[in-house]
């Protein structure tokens, strides 16, 4: 070991280990798949999420997940070598990493009587789902714990929990869900919503403290088994319904009519055999099903929290230098479209400034909600609107509505397309073109090499010429490309190397 991560030799085959600090298990790996080959040796390293503790002496072990075996153990001295690596909470309990990579009190460090309050949360919300009109039972890594081990998985954190719907069009399925999340908080339950088929439900345990379970909404269509998640899979109604039950932890909780197959479905025909660093690997068909069917609001949200900040940091309290730049590129444009406005401030000002027509798309709601109160606060007069790049029917739902408004129209991007990915810089220029087609331009801002702000804002740089091979495979064409710093881009703090493009962009077919 040394601070980078550790390194593996003598092993043969691929399999899972559990690393163990001092005797507690902290995360898993697989020796092969999640290596790489250094020196004739395989190299792990570190999980980011572990690397504050990693400061002074400690004693590792790797183990097996199935009996215990030690297949290797060594200490080492880590960081400024102070103290002893100790991976615990702010008040001293242990923690680790579950096979999400998530830093989490596990449930193999705790004692029963820590586990009976998620026990009745569980119980109680299987019982008001019951009371709502479905059918639940318990799912994932809870269900596999019950089948398998008649107890919770150690490596696991938290409870899940499905059912599955009598309806078979994707429409009514949804209708259902939302049914089943108004009787649910008629019973006084907060509910939060993941998808159209998945919820979390919060219970108030009786120290006070908050729990929320995942419910996974699932449906059969044309002979498969879909549940949200993971599961794309053939399976048979009697394999479900009616249920029986299993002992979890000392009681009883309901399972499907046969547990086994749903299993193999979620966990492969090798579920029977521990896993603590398991993978799903859900076909990209299943994928676009449940994305399409169910998630369309909700995909690449997480990557809201980068553009937020990307935008906190270049836009701060005013206008934009990049909207001012835009409009001197476009003085005469009647329509403007600001993709990604974040809190709307440069929409606003551009109303303010005289566009006839000023539109601003964001997928993320609080920031909707910011830019409208923005606009009502100066008395501009912008069009805000919902629009999610990464899913399609939105993007084209969208562009129609707004095609609709007389030309010519600007498109604008500021620290969009550093702050998504291929599919939405793609899905970015075919909503330019077909906005701006014969009469009018995209006008971008783009980070295209890092520093200090765009590191610590999670920005990720813009390869500018693939960028531009995208431009000319969608027919457009780059008329004009400057770069700047920082500091020109009115960044405060910020650095006076050229790291900043800004281009104008435009479609003739």
């Amino acid at each position: 070991m040394d601070d980078q991560g550790l390194f593996v030799s003598g092993s043969s085959g691929d399999f899972p280990v559990n690393v163990a600090f001092g005797g507690q298990r902290v995360f898993s790996f697989w020796t092969g798949r999640d290596t790489t080959s250094r020196g004739g040796e395989r190299f792990f390293a570190w999980p980011h999420q572990l690397r504050r503790f990693l400061n002074g002496a400690v004693e590792v072990s790797l183990v097996s997940p199935v009996d215990g075996t030690v297949f290797a153990e060594t200490s080492a001295v880590l960081g400024d070598g102070e103290g002893v690596v100790s991976v615990v909470d702010k008040a001293g309990n242990p923690v680790g990493l579950d096979k999400s990579m998530r830093l989490s009190h596990l449930f193999g460090q705790r004692d029963g009587a820590e586990m009976e309050p998620l026990l009745d949360a569980l119980e109680e919300v299987l019982e008001a789902l019951e009371k709502a009109g479905v059918r639940p039972f318990v799912a994932y890594g809870t269900l596999l714990g019950a089948v398998r081990d008649q107890d919770f998985i150690g490596h696991d954190s938290d409870a899940d929990i499905g059912y599955v719907s009598p309806y078979s069009e994707p429409a009514d399925v949804i209708r259902e869900s939302f049914d089943l999340q108004r009787s649910l908080q008629d019973m006084g339950y907060t509910v939060q919503r993941y998808s159209g088929m998945g919820l979390k439900v919060l219970v108030k345990e009786n120290d006070g403290a908050t729990r929320g379970l995942d419910v996974f909404g699932g449906f059969q269509r044309e002979g498969k088994l879909y549940l949200m998640g993971e599961v794309g899979h053939p399976f048979r109604d009697e394999w479900l319904y009616p249920r029986t039950t299993a002992q979890l932890a000392g009681r009883s909780v309901p399972v499907p009519a046969e547990p086994e197959h749903l299993l193999e479905a979620m966990y492969g025909e090798s579920w029977r055999v521990p896993d603590p660093a398991y993978k799903f690997t859900t076909p990209v068909s299943t994928q676009r099903r449940l994305n399409g069917w169910f998630r369309g609001t909700r995909v690449g949200l997480d990557t809201r929290w980068e553009r937020r900040a990307a935008r906190a940091e270049v836009v701060a309290e005013r206008r934009s230098t990049f909207v001012e730049w835009a409009r001197e590129q476009t003085p005469d444009a009647p329509t403007y479209v600001d993709v990604g406005c974040g809190g709307g401030r440069d929409a606003a000002w551009l109303s303010r400034e005289g566009a006839p027509s000023v539109w601003a798309l964001d997928y993320f709601q609080p920031d909707l909600r910011k830019a409208m109160r923005i606009s009502a606060r100066t008395g501009a007069s912008v069009n805000v609107l919902w629009c999610n790049l990464l899913e399609l029917r939105s993007l084209m739902e969208t562009t129609a509505r707004i095609a609709r408004v007389p030309g010519p129209r600007v498109v604008l991007a500021h620290h969009l397309l550093d702050a998504t990915d291929s599919y939405g810089r793609r899905n970015f220029l075919r909503l330019a073109r077909m906005l701006t087609r014969d009469t009018g331009k995209a006008v971008v801002q783009a980070y295209v090499a890092p520093t200090e702000h765009s590191r610590a804002l999670g920005v990720r740089p813009l390869r500018e010429a693939a960028f531009a091979d995208l431009v000319a495979a969608s027919k457009g064409v780059v008329e004009h490309v400057e770069h700047l710093s920082e500091a020109e881009a009115g960044v405060a703090g910020g650095s006076n190397e050229k790291s900043i493009v800004r281009m104008v962009m435009s479609w003739s077919r």
